[in-house]
């Protein structure tokens, strides 16, 4: 049995998580916990002592495997050299993780995790969508979780450049959540990679999204905040991401806007401020050129659709471009943004 195999075996034991397994390593070869686990009563309960002395854990893990391979997924190991190495670094590092895409060599290396508010405002969603876009155009990944809001428009951005994306999930990959996403998840894994902890299966619960948090936190090397209020999971990840040494920016908000009240916070609290890719590329030590911005635009339907100097009305651009409104507002305010169209009294929408 190779360590791959033990470590997926003690994974799918009832009531192992990622502490157990690495306070079992600790102790030993794995192939001698799993051969001899009544001596480990004090971390294994019951069930699992149960589940490896009938077989059961091992006829488990070798469905599982089956179940990956049929669904076209990778299982990657902490102990495997493709895990990502920044990752390994965490107190409690996933033991396996499930992947539909691929995974770097340098996994991390470049990595920006952003996170925020899932009932994001427009302008907070274009400017993440803005930023990751500019950070992937410039050779960064963009890693976030695939929840609606921020976290959906940071991976959209990172695909609008041909970039690099990382989703990482709450649920089984054969559970995409939210279940609308699952195209967006499909376009991810061309690109990059949607990855999990938890096996085939699991239901996206609530007590999973903690476990989630932990694995943006610790996947490279920022944590971004662009849109959170006083209590929200983007501020648990940035705060897992402190106890684990990462760097955490936060983009400033109205002071009087209370789905900012969480980013404005952590920016009294120290975090450096961002206003833009720029900010987030100097702090990883890289700058973002012209050319990298000029690719927000690049053979964009919205923008294709406006005249300079013909203002168009909100239903005028739905008629055009097929887009339903929130989307549509949406990608008119990162236009905004970047200062490629104005908005006039109306609504109406120009290029200038």
């Amino acid at each position: 049995m190779d360590s791959n195999f033990e470590l997926l075996t003690l994974t799918l034991l009832p009531g192992v998580g990622a502490r157990t397994v690495r306070d079992l390593a600790a102790r030993g070869p794995l192939g001698d916990v799993l051969g001899r686990p009544e001596e480990h009563f004090d971390l294994l309960s019951k069930a699992a002592v149960s589940h490896l002395r009938s077989g059961e854990a091992r006829r488990r893990a070798e469905g599982e495997l089956a179940r990956a391979a049929s669904l076209g997924l990778g299982i990657v190991a902490l102990s495997d050299p493709d895990y990502p190495p920044l990752l390994r670094q965490i107190y409690d590092p996933p033991a396996v993780l499930y992947v539909r895409g691929r995974l770097s060599p340098d996994e991390g290396k470049m990595s920006v995790t952003i996170v925020g508010s899932r009932a994001a405002s427009p302008r907070g969603s274009a400017l993440a969508r803005e930023m990751s876009r500019d950070l992937a155009a410039a050779g960064a990944t963009i890693v976030s979780g695939l929840a609606r809001g921020i976290d959906s428009a940071a991976h959209r951005g990172a695909l609008d450049a041909r970039g690099r994306t990382v989703a990482v999930l709450g649920s089984g990959l054969d559970r995409i959540y939210p279940g609308e996403n699952e195209p967006l998840a499909a376009q991810i894994a061309e690109q990059g990679a949607v990855v999990s902890e938890f096996p085939l299966g699991t239901a996206p619960v609530p007590g999973n999204f903690p476990r989630r948090n932990r694995v943006l936190a610790g996947w490279g090397r920022v944590v971004l905040v662009v849109e959170a209020a006083r209590r929200s999971g983007a501020l648990v990840t940035a705060r897992v991401a402190l106890d684990e040494g990462r760097d955490v920016l936060a983009v400033p908000g109205h002071p009087r806007d209370a789905a900012s009240a969480g980013t404005n916070q952590l920016i009294v609290d120290g975090a450096p401020l961002v206003r833009d890719a720029a900010d987030v590329a100097a702090h990883l030590g890289f700058e973002i050129g012209e050319a990298d911005k000029a690719a927000i635009v690049g053979d964009d339907d919205v923008f294709r659709a406006l005249e300079p100097g013909n203002p168009a009305s909100l239903s005028e651009l739905q008629e055009r471009c097929r887009r339903p409104v929130s989307d549509l507002l949406v990608r008119l305010t990162e236009l905004e943004l970047a200062d490629r169209v104005r908005r006039l009294p109306g609504p109406l929408f120009m290029r200038p």
